[in-house]
This record gives structure tokens, sequence and C-alpha cells, in this order.
């Protein structure tokens, strides 16, 4: 069961299955020990079936004497109901051991089963959901009260442990704090029906906001380092954080595997189908050092062990960091369907052998940190069809500063992508064409009971947050937005030199005020034209603040972006059916 393919070493020392623990051995041979129950009483049993043979014969006999001889007859029937209390005795007792048997196999059987069960939360490894504060809040709910499920699933290059070091190499790696090789964000729609997966390239340039570790160590803010160093300032939940503030998008989880936990999954799913349109080495050159190794023939090979791990590092081979993202797109696919087909989440023997890797292999967020929790979360995934799961990956640029070794998001690209998250807006266009099931609209939380004040009755302040999308901020648009809210009659509402960059433009109001201050915000919103679900409640707001975020760069009557099904920017839907080889790199399948 998931075991490492490195000669020599396993994932993380193997651990019996359940069976092997013996959890439910004792049910499987329930018929047996039912059958010995009834073997061990053969001697009452048959005494009492034989006994009550001869009862017949002589009552018939008793009853033939009963004419002639009645002392007989009457003698015969004391004679038979002694023995059939004898036999309903035997019965008895027989029932009796077979109860007190199951009794003990149930009980036993729980037993092992909860020791299990706690075996299993003892595997699990988990760390705070973020690492620092984003200001971004949870989806309002849709008419159905359900909301978007976002996860964050990061790949760690950690070298700490020496089955690492023999997948990954790097020995003098071993001190080094983490990275984050891979990112990508899983997004399912509210209603079930549709998935995401996104990546941004490990090495894009981005704004990592300020971070605390878990174990209390601060980290400054930064606007000129690579993503994946989100992880070494902070663990996954800055990274975590970096894609709220970067996207604008409520994540409620996240997930990490390190070099052995991917080697382990390869293993307990049997492969991974992955395709190439031509043989592949990803080997070193004589112009580019290093190489992941990967060795594989043209069309389709299922994965495993050292090979998957190989699939996905490779960068050379593939061409670029945007054809790696796709190709560990393709793997991510390739994992779901093997899933699906084996029938994951509905054979006992399956969810067992996947519990017992994915527990050992993952690292998660503490909100996922018990066997339930995970296995909730798995339920949430299995009816979203992998026709409707789209992967797409965030168009970037060569970085200025940097250009031959780093990327930068292209703004209007990324910009457009993250509105579709945030609006819950499927990437594919295989949606309900008909009509018949329209999506249900996300609403705000109930209206409030007050009424709102007269406009000029309380203060608004205007915060300048245009710089939320990595754009400089439009100066003065604080103090337009302020000037343009006076003249709707909001006579108290000025502008403040605090800066606030956020995606998506928001009236938040006191969390203390949940009553007249919604209302009053609401009255804000509606004057702008912004929607119910822009007010939001702020425990750190200390009166009505309007916040013009980059969604808003221009005007002084909001105008909500539209978003279309599957109208993603050009060179984001990156779903391949096999990868294109880059010439150096392109193997006969002999030498």
């Amino acid at each position: 069961m998931g075991q490492n393919s490195v000669r020599g070493e396993g994932t993380r020392g193997r651990v019996p299955r359940a069976r092997e623990l013996g959890w439910d051995d004792e049910l499987y041979d329930a018929g047996a020990a039912t059958g010995a129950a009834q073997a061990d009483a053969p001697e009452e049993t048959d005494a009492g079936a034989a006994s009550g043979t001869t009862t017949r014969a002589e009552r018939r006999r008793g009853a033939g004497n009963g004419s002639g001889n009645g002392a007989d007859g009457r003698a015969g029937h004391r004679r038979g109901g002694s023995r059939r209390r004898a036999k309903k005795a035997g019965k008895h007792k027989v029932l009796r051991w077979v109860a007190i048997t199951l009794a003990v196999l149930i009980l036993g059987t729980a037993g092992a089963g909860y020791l299990y069960y706690e075996h299993l939360n003892g595997n699990i490894r988990s760390g705070d959901r973020a690492g620092g504060s984003s200001g971004v809040k949870k989806a309002a709910p849709n008419a159905l009260g359900d909301t978007p499920l976002n996860i964050l699933l990061i790949g760690s290059d950690s070298r700490e442990d020496e089955k690492n070091i023999a997948l990954g190499g790097g020995r003098n790696d071993k001190d080094r704090k983490p990275l984050a090789d891979v990112q990508m964000l899983l997004h399912v729609s509210a209603d079930r029906e549709n998935a995401s997966l996104i990546s941004i390239p490990r090495d894009t340039v981005v704004k990592i906001p300020e971070c605390k570790g878990d174990d209390g160590t601060p980290y400054p803010a930064t606007t000129n380092r690579p993503i994946n160093e989100s992880l070494q300032r902070g663990g996954p939940g800055c990274t975590l954080t970096t894609w709220e503030s970067l996207t604008g998008v409520y994540i409620d989880h996240w997930l990490m595997v390190d070099f052995a936990g991917v080697v382990a999954m390869a293993d307990e799913v049997g492969g991974v189908p992955v395709c190439v349109k031509t043989g592949v080495h990803d080997k070193s050159t004589a112009r580019v050092k290093g190489g992941s190794g990967l060795k594989l023939p043209k069309g389709t090979t299922e994965v495993k062990g050292e090979q998957a791990l190989q699939w996905l590092r490779t960068r050379h081979a593939f061409g670029s960091d945007q054809n790696r993202a796709k190709a560990q797109h393709m793997y991510m696919n390739g994992m779901m369907k093997k899933l699906q087909a084996q029938n994951a989440w509905t054979d006992t023997g399956r969810l067992m052998g996947l519990a017992e890797t994915a527990t050992k292999s993952l690292e998660v967020s503490q909100d996922l940190d018990t066997v339930k929790k995970l296995f909730d979360l798995s339920m949430q995934l299995k009816n979203v069809k992998i026709d409707r799961l789209t992967t797409a990956t965030v168009p970037t640029d060569p970085y200025a500063p940097n250009p031959d070794a780093w990327l930068q998001l292209r703004p209007s690209a990324a910009d457009k992508m993250w509105a579709m998250l945030r609006d819950d807006v499927a990437f594919d266009k295989n949606g309900d064409k008909s009509g018949a099931k329209a999506k249900p609209k996300a609403t705000a939380s109930p209206k409030p009971k007050t009424t709102a004040e007269a406009p000029g009755s309380f203060p608004v302040t205007v915060v300048n947050g245009t710089d939320g999308g990595g754009e400089a901020a439009v100066e003065g648009r604080a103090g337009d937005m302020a000037e343009a809210l006076r003249g709707k009659g909001f006579a108290q509402a000025d502008s403040t030199q605090e800066s606030g960059g956020r995606k998506d433009t928001v009236v938040a109001y006191p969390k203390a005020d949940a009553d007249q201050g919604k209302a009053n915000a609401l009255s804000v919103a509606k004057a702008l034209g912004l929607p119910d679900s822009a007010v939001r409640s702020d425990p750190e707001a200390k009166g009505i603040t309007l916040v013009v975020g980059a969604d808003w760069r221009e005007g002084t009557t909001y105008k909500k972006p539209t978003a279309v099904e599957g109208d993603l920017p050009e060179g984001a839907d990156d779903k391949e059916t096999c990868m294109s080889i880059y010439s150096v790199y392109k193997w006969d399948g002999k030498s």
C-alpha cells in the first residue's frame, strides 16, 4: 500500500490495513463462528432431538395403550414432557452462547474500529489555516444557502528527511526551509457541479503579505519575491494568505504533499495516466544542467512511484513553467479519473487504503485535522464530473528586473480569472444550456429590520484600494468618490489617506453594529450601484467605510464586470491530451 519506489524506502513506515489490525476480521469469520457454536452443542441438541423422536413413539404407544392401559399412556406423556423441557433448555443454552459470542464480536469489532480511526487521526499533520490577514471574507451563499469551496493544493520541495533526499536529491538543502514548488487552487462551484483547477507558476513574482509562522516568527511583507517563497515566510498558511490577497477569493483549506507523499499516493491508486506526443528524456544537457530524469515512450503511460514525481517536476523537457503546469494538471485529471473508475468513495477497501496513505502523505490545515473532516471534504468532491473540471494557468510575462529567471502576472488576464472565481462563474462551457436548471443567484445575508438613517446623519469614510490588483493606485480616487457621495446626500462622507488595496469594492460596517450599521451600509451601496453582496461586517471598522477596489478604477456609478461561462483569457485553458516535448529532450525509445 502506497510504498515508495526508491529501493529500501517506504512511505513513512508501513502500517497494517484495517483487516490486518483486526478490524472486521471476526465479522468476516462470523459464519464460521456461528457454525462452531452449533457444532459445539450437538450433544445437547441431538440428544433433545433423539428424545423427541422416542417421545413421539412412546406417545403413539401410549395412545394405543390408552384404550387398554391408561397408566402407561400417562407415564409416556410425563416422560415426553420432561424430555421436551430438556430440549427447550438445550436450545436456550445454545442461543445464549451465540448471543454472548456475537456481543463480544460486535464490541470487539467496534473497539478495533475506534482504535483504527484514532490511528488514522494520529497520522494527520496539520497547521494554521492562514498565516496572516488578507481581509477577504467568505462568499455570500446562493439562494439555496450554498457557497463555493476553495482548496489550495501545495507541493513542497522539502528535503528534511532521507526519503525526500533520495527522491529529490539536494542533500545540501536538508536544513533549508521548503519552497512551494507546486501551487494550485481547486475551486468547486456552490452547486458542486463544476470545478476549476488554477495554477500560478512557482517563479511568478507577487506581493507576499506580512505573515507569522506556526512558531510565532513574524515575516515582513515583500513585493519583489517569487510566490514559491511564501512557504518559507510562514508555512502553508502564508501561501494561502498570499493567494487570498492576490485573488480576493476566500480559501477554505490547504493540503500539502512532499516528494514521498506524491510517490505514495501514485502507488496507492495504481498509477496515473499521462501522455507525451513523442518519447521524452528530461536529462542534463551541455547547456542546461539538472533535469528530472523522466524517461517515457511516446503515448500514454501510467506513472507511479518515482516516475510520478519526475513527471510533476519536469520543466525543461516541457519547455516552460507554463507547460510544466499543464503537465501537472494532466496528472491531476488522470488521478481523479482513476479514483472515480475505482469507486474510491463507495468501495470500503479502496477507501481504507486511500485513507491510510493519504493521512500519512498529506499535511492539512487545522480545519481538516480528523479523518471525518477529510472524508466529508472528499464527499463534496465526488460528484464533480471530470468533463466539468477545467484546468487553467494564469498567463504571465517575463519579470522586467529579472526576465531570464522570474515571471510576473499579466494583470488584465489574471484579474479576469480572479473575478470569475469570486463570482463562481464556470471556467468551462459545458453547463446546462436549456435554462431548466438555472443557477441560484448569490444573496447577501438577511435584510436588517432597522430602516437606514438619513444619508447626511452618519459619517462615511472612503478608502482608496485600487492598488489591490497589482497596478498602482488611482491617484485621488478616494477623494473623488467622497465627493460623489456628498453629491448624493451623504454630507459627512470624507476620504482618508489610509491605503487598503482590495480586489473587490466593499462597504464595511462595524460588526458590533449589526443592525443599524448594516442598514446604513446598504443605503450607501444602493446609492453607488453596488450589489448587496458588497456589504460586509468588519470587526475592525470604526464606522461605515467604503473601500474602492481594483474592480472600480473609474466612474462614480459601479458597473459590475460581466463574466461569461468558459470565457477564459487567451492561453489560460490548458487541458492537454498529450504533452509536446522540446526537441533537445525527445527520446527515440531505444537509447
